[in-house]
């Protein structure tokens, strides 16, 4: 078993934030699918940012999900670049806290974003182990990223996921032990439980489990959180990562919905 050490919860920033809404962007220039330009992206992205944050949420993440089929672990620059544009604009417009997932594990090219805009945090898929994705394997750089971190953005703190979506953990089949070492002993700052793809419900009993393991780590529900279950889920994790039950029909790719959105606070409420 992995050595837990302990830190204050008051002094990590991540403890506070309860309910995150997604930004999913669409292709970025330079990606298979791209076809809006840099400028209509950030303008888009930035009015869901406004509607999100004013509609209560007390974090973001801005996620290139659109670019499918991803890189696995080192995005094109233009990707990079692109996105540097987009997060400065949404952290410029909002005033909650601002995350970056630079997909499919571009760990480092999130870092890069986040010093240059000012994001509080980034997601990290695979912080720790080894996972079979459908970019191939995948292999946690937590010793890298932390020392680059130090030397180019330390105040930028780290959420990790544990047994990530759309992945199969190669290393650490028991969700309880991958979070401890995903925490102690690859320092993660939040830790992250999702179902089995976007969209997909979390499975409330692991996330149980991981919290009893890291007691001292905010852990969120990654996917799957609705205005029928984000009661019980906010029961059990500090926070849930909101994304798809605020489209239109409840499709990822779709627009906001106003409605969804009004109908999710009011149920988180």
């Amino acid at each position: 078993m992995a050595a837990k050490k302990r830190v204050a919860r008051s002094a990590n920033p991540l403890a506070d934030l309860r309910l995150i809404g997604m930004v999913h962007l669409p292709a970025l220039p330079g990606s298979a699918a791209a076809s809006m330009s840099i400028d209509d992206i950030a303008k888009r992205a930035v009015a869901e940012a406004k509607r999100l944050a004013a509609a209560g949420f007390h974090a973001l993440i801005v996620e290139n999900f659109g670019d499918a089929p991803f890189a696995a672990t080192d995005a094109p620059k233009e990707t990079i670049a692109a996105m540097s544009i987009v997060v400065r604009d949404v952290v410029r417009a909002v005033r909650v806290p601002v995350g970056v997932n630079l997909l499919r594990n571009d760990c480092f090219g999130a870092l890069a974003i986040a010093a240059a805009t000012g994001a509080m945090f980034i997601r990290v898929n695979v912080l720790s182990g080894v996972y079979a994705t459908d970019q191939g394997i995948i292999t946690g750089a937590a010793a890298e990223l932390l020392a680059r971190r130090r030397l180019v953005a330390p105040h930028v703190r780290i959420a990790a996921d544990v047994h990530v979506k759309h992945a199969a953990p190669l290393s650490q089949p028991e969700i309880a032990l991958a979070a401890e070492e995903t925490a102690y002993r690859a320092g993660a700052d939040a830790i992250i439980v999702s179902g089995t793809g976007t969209g997909v419900p979390t499975d409330l009993s692991a996330a149980e489990r991981v919290k009893r393991a890291v007691p001292d780590r905010p852990v969120w529900i990654g996917s799957g959180a609705t205005a029928e279950t984000i009661r019980e889920t906010l029961n059990i994790a500090d926070g849930a990562i909101v994304g798809t039950a605020l489209k239109r029909a409840g499709v990822t790719t779709n627009a906001l919905d106003p409605a969804r959105i009004a109908r999710f606070m009011k149920a988180a409420r």
